[in-house]
């Protein structure tokens, strides 16, 4: 149903221009992403999947196209109605976690929060319920320095949820850590989904990415090479290499 469209993209193209030279990012994506999916986007480097994931977060705009966020043409919206967007909307997740190293993980998460207009003593309140929420209400008062990469990514997965987004980009999440804690931050992700009704998007080169996926999109030179739904991923990550990813 088309109201259960929470992201849709068409036509959307980017051309970065070199001095003489025109590099085309994207190609025409034509795209919908549905309430509640956890959809990956893959595709090598320099294939666009970054410069997309960018334009659905609002932080990039296509040179031609149009994306939708919630029936919002972003296009019609002005810098503060964007920056609204992206503050209670869209929750960001970054390979490189993005915390501030002088700050606690409480004060991580609230900053978000006072940001969206909250008080301090209401941000730090629902920073230590999300921080709960994602397992980690034992390391309210440790800077990131004195926690895991794990429990970093957990930190900046709570500063997403923190505003109560309708969508988390989540842009190679999984690309700084090792394989038993990614595994980790995946299952967490899945399981935010499902508990919050999110829908997660995410920017990937992690094939254990494809076993939490409800949609698989593939990206290769700009363009939308395929498009997977879940029975197909599985069938997919059977396959990869001889090994079940799943």
């Amino acid at each position: 149903m088309k109201d259960d469209l929470i992201v849709r993209a068409r036509d959307v193209t980017k051309v970065y221009r070199m001095g003489a030279e025109e590099v085309h990012a994207l190609r025409g994506i034509t795209l919908d992403i549905r309430r509640g999916q956890y959809l990956s986007i893959m595709g090598p480097s320099g294939s666009g999947k970054s410069t997309f994931f960018n334009m659905v977060g609002g932080l990039d705009t296509p040179s031609t196209g149009d994306v939708f966020i919630e029936g919002f043409r972003l296009a019609d919206l002005n810098q503060r109605q964007l920056a609204w967007v992206r503050c209670n909307k869209i929750g960001y997740i970054f390979q490189s976690f993005n915390l501030i190293p002088t700050m606690t993980a409480l004060e991580n998460v609230a900053i978000a929060r006072v940001f969206a207009g909250f008080s301090p003593h209401q941000a730090r309140e629902d920073a230590a319920r999300v921080l709960e929420l994602v397992g980690l209400a034992h390391r309210l008062g440790h800077l990131p320095a004195q926690v895991s990469g794990g429990q970093q990514q957990r930190i900046a997965i709570a500063r997403a949820l923190v505003n109560e987004p309708s969508i988390i980009l989540a842009d190679e999440p999984t690309g700084n850590l090792d394989l038993h804690t990614g595994e980790e931050i995946i299952t967490l992700l899945d399981e935010m989904k499902a508990k919050l009704g999110i829908t997660v998007i995410t920017a990937t080169h992690d094939m254990k990415m494809l076993s939490a996926s409800d949609v698989v999109v593939w990206i290769k030179d700009g363009a939308v090479e395929r498009v997977a739904q879940k029975g197909e991923v599985e069938i997919e990550v059977g396959t990869i290499d001889g090994k079940t990813l799943a």
